[in-house]
């Protein structure tokens, strides 16, 4: 509750702000009406999404929207008050000097300036703007990117090898069908010899995959689709009824994830095998650091794989990879994540800049990294979760060509 009393306080003390620079700048009354109304809708719509039931602790649906509304405002204001309150500060020295150096009769603070109103409402748009195309657009935004990785003890007959990962799915989060069609074709399209999924099918209950089994089941690939579970297809999230209605709903999800074609990998691995040579697809459950579940076991997932095989790990969490993988006996070769979703806000330009505040939670959280000889892709997810949008990190289809020999060559 007294959480949510200072966001109550934030959220009236910025919008105050936010109302004062459109009436500096706009004397129409009721550009200022729909302002108010639009403070009022945003915070009316929160409390009654939050007020009513929900399957699971996960936001997504109509919460969603709210929390997505409440940020977009909440940047426009919050870029506004800085600047007003700066203005407040100089217009605060002015009345005091005038008082007591100048010796003015009374007290008083110099009207606002338009212009600084005007520059404070000119920057607030940027994010403004840039959350609500992430709402409307950029959620379905969906980007191919291509890697090249070099390995001097790739099989010869993987030279070329083509592997299309996809991550974070989360079919709770969807609605628009045409979208998700349009973006399933686009992963058939790059024709990779295998797809690659690294986790989290839903958000928080099997039955959110109802309505998208036929969609995801047009997934193909000549040497088939493997996956592994992330932390959301646990239904950890959810206040069950009984642990037994849990672990239904988990057989479900795998049954589910078996019907629309996914070899799902439970700590257990499979081989891929051309022209007398092979390649092993190792899948662990999720283990994640901190307060995720650790159900992942490397050890037992690599059962019957030899050292000198060339391994690909999918593993959900990329902490994994950093905490436990990197440093294990055998050496894999790649390992292939999700889980962060590059927190579907920061900045991307190749070759220049590459942010996001998710940074500060993960060292590896978007894109390939190399160290000690082991590559890791961390796909920025499929799928959206919380805020329904994406700005700047865009919902990605990852495909990876193995080559032999060094990258030099």
């Amino acid at each position: 509750m007294t959480r949510l009393i200072i966001l109550g306080i934030i959220y009236i003390v910025l919008t105050i702000y936010g109302f004062q620079a459109i009436k500096t700048v706009f004397k129409s009354a009721w550009i200022h009406y729909v302002f108010i109304t639009i403070a009022v809708l945003v915070a009316v719509n929160l409390i009654y999404q939050f007020s009513t039931p929900s399957e699971g602790r996960v936001i997504s649906g109509g919460r969603g929207y709210a929390i997505g509304f409440l940020l977009s405002f909440m940047a426009l204001n919050l870029v506004i008050a800085p600047i007003l309150i700066g203005e407040d500060i100089v217009r605060s020295f002015i009345s005091l000097y005038d008082k007591y150096f100048i010796t003015k009769d009374s007290f008083y603070l110099p009207s606002r300036r338009k212009f600084i109103s005007q520059v404070a409402l000119g920057l607030a748009a940027i994010p403004f703007s840039s959350l609500l195309y992430g709402m409307y657009k950029g959620r379905y935004n969906y980007k191919v990117l291509n890697y090249t990785l070099h390995f001097e003890d790739l099989p010869e007959a993987f030279d070329g090898y083509r592997i299309t990962h996809i991550s974070d799915i989360h079919s709770g989060s969807f609605d628009n069908k045409e979208k998700i069609n349009y973006a399933v074709d686009l992963v058939n399209q790059q024709k990779g010899n295998v797809i690659l999924f690294t986790g989290d099918l839903v958000n928080n209950k099997a039955s959110e995959m109802y309505d998208w089994k036929d969609t995801f089941s047009k997934l193909t690939a000549s040497d088939g689709v493997f996956s592994v579970l992330g932390n959301h297809d646990y239904g950890d999230y959810v206040d069950w009824a009984s642990d037994k209605d849990q672990s239904d709903n988990l057989e479900e999800l795998k049954a589910i994830q078996k019907e629309i074609g996914f070899d799902l990998l439970l700590n257990e691995n499979r081989y891929i095998e051309k022209n007398g040579e092979r390649m092993a697809i190792v899948g662990v459950e999720n283990w994640g650091a901190g307060r995720f579940k650790k159900a992942g076991d490397l050890k037992k997932a690599s059962q019957d794989i030899e050292a000198n095989d060339f391994k690909i790990l999918l593993s959900h969490d990329p902490s994994h990879w950093a905490e436990k993988v990197i440093e294990d006996d055998y050496h894999y070769h790649l390992t292939l994540s999700g889980h962060t979703h590059g927190m579907q806000f920061g900045i991307e330009i190749p070759g220049w800049i590459k942010w996001s505040p998710v940074k500060w939670r993960y060292k590896h959280w978007a894109g390939i990294y190399q160290e000690k000889g082991q590559y890791i892709n961390v796909n920025r997810g499929f799928g959206y979760l919380a805020y329904p949008g994406r700005v700047g990190i865009w919902p990605e289809i990852t495909v990876i060509e193995l080559k032999k020999g060094s990258q030099i060559a």
